[in-house]
């Protein structure tokens, strides 16, 4: 592979200042969930109260989804994500500002996770189908792996740095990381300039003609929904599983240090999984994809059944190779198969159908742990992951459904034009 194949989008500066955002924002990002889960149990102990906090934040981006589609097909893109990354920095300085002075409680935690999932909400559609604008066609694969590394990069350093930091300064810090970042994200944002893919008559249309416009382009897809039905319930599973047992899981028995050790091995098969995805040469990109994820049943595994920070390590760094492959081979072929002016509420929908479940799978967690006990719930969980995983395989346009990479510009220099 020569270096302008693997390299060419670092040439382009919207997709350096994209990467660079993104990259930052995710720094934090990694931090996050662990300052919150401590600063959860550390005011109440109770698994009851992790999976409201954590499952409000989700529940908000869920609902405000589609909503974000469709300003991010009508506005430019570069805006929505600088606003949002900028009121993300209010929401966790304001958390960590409770921490810090002993004023958090559960019902302010829940407000504020509410309204950060909510600017979350405008974050996923913008810059998903941001990235297209930023790079020629040919090279959109090295692209979201590229970026893809840069971020899982900076979430290694962060869920080892995240899980030092709150057992050493408590979870205030992890969450004033947080806000930082969002914050100098915004400024990255801001100074993007790309293309303008919109429809000139979208700002004058009504908001459900976008909806429906947007549906229809998903839904004519067969392979795009039974990946999304999949992940309904394979990302509902995994996140009450990591998000909500984890932690627990981690305070019975290696410690908190331990678990972002092995947060932090996730990320680091995932850095591996994007180098992999790199210099995958096949046809049937989706189909590698889909398979790939089948590797978060190892995690889950390792905590129900050995949960020895060795043995996590190992799944941890498998589960994020999968993890990643999958991504990158999504993100490539729903930007090949899906036209530029409908791809941010294609997006949308793609990710309330992947997200819808993840609140109930994160507040059932911690009652099913209580019910059954914390093994047999991850073995349960376990188990539904290969049933979903299974059920997308089976899909004939999902195993059959080939890539067709773009033929290289006739331009090596080739540049996008700025707004």
């Amino acid at each position: 592979m020569t270096t302008i194949g693997t390299l060419a989008p670092l040439r382009h500066a919207p997709f350096r200042w994209l990467m660079a955002g993104r990259t930052i924002s995710m720094l934090g990002n990694a931090v996050a969930p662990i300052a919150l889960g401590f600063a959860v149990l550390d005011l109440t102990g109770s698994l009851r109260d992790l999976g409201l906090v954590v499952g409000a934040k989700s529940a908000a981006s869920v609902v405000f989804l589609l909503a974000g589609g469709v300003i991010a097909d009508r506005l430019p893109r570069r805006l929505v994500l600088a606003a949002a990354s900028a009121l993300a920095a209010v929401t966790q300085g304001l958390a960590a500002a409770a921490v810090f002075t002993g004023t958090a409680t559960i019902p302010l935690l829940t407000v504020l996770a509410l309204a950060n999932g909510t600017v979350a909400a405008f974050t996923l559609p913008a810059s998903s189908a941001l990235l297209p604008q930023t790079v020629p066609p040919e090279i959109r694969r090295q692209a979201n792996a590229i970026n893809r590394l840069g971020f899982n990069g900076a979430m290694i350093s962060g869920a080892a740095a995240g899980g030092a930091l709150v057992a050493v300064a408590g979870p205030g810090w992890g969450l004033a990381v947080d806000a930082t970042t969002f914050a100098l994200a915004a400024g990255c944002f801001a100074l993007l300039r790309v293309s303008d893919v919109r429809h000139p008559a979208g700002a004058r249309r009504r908001v459900l003609v976008d909806l429906r416009e947007g549906w229809t382009e998903f839904a004519g897809h067969t392979w795009i929904w039974v990946v999304v039905l999949g992940f309904m319930v394979l990302n509902a599973v995994f996140a009450g599983a990591i998000l909500v047992l984890g932690p627990a899981v981690a305070d019975e028995t290696f410690g908190r240090a331990g678990w972002g050790l092995v947060l932090a091995a996730q990320t680091a098969g995932a850095v591996l999984g994007a180098v992999i995805a790199l210099r995958l040469r096949v046809r049937r990109l989706l189909l590698v994809g889909v398979a790939s994820v089948a590797s978060e049943l190892l995690l889950v595994l390792g905590l129900a059944l050995t949960p020895r920070v060795a043995v996590l390590l190992a799944a941890a760094l498998l589960t994020g190779i999968g993890i990643e492959l999958f991504a990158i081979t999504w993100e490539t072929t729903v930007q090949e198969h899906v036209p530029a002016d409908k791809l941010a509420r294609v997006y949308s929908y793609d990710a309330l159908g992947s997200l819808l479940a993840v609140p109930v799978g994160q507040l059932a967690a911690g009652p099913a742990a209580l019910a059954i006990g914390t093994e047999a719930a991850l073995l349960a969980g376990a188990g539904l992951i290969g049933l979903a995983v299974v059920g997308m395989l089976a899909s004939p346009d999902v195993r059959r459904l080939e890539h067709h990479p773009a033929p290289p510009a006739t331009s090596p220099d080739q540049k996008t034009h700025a707004r």
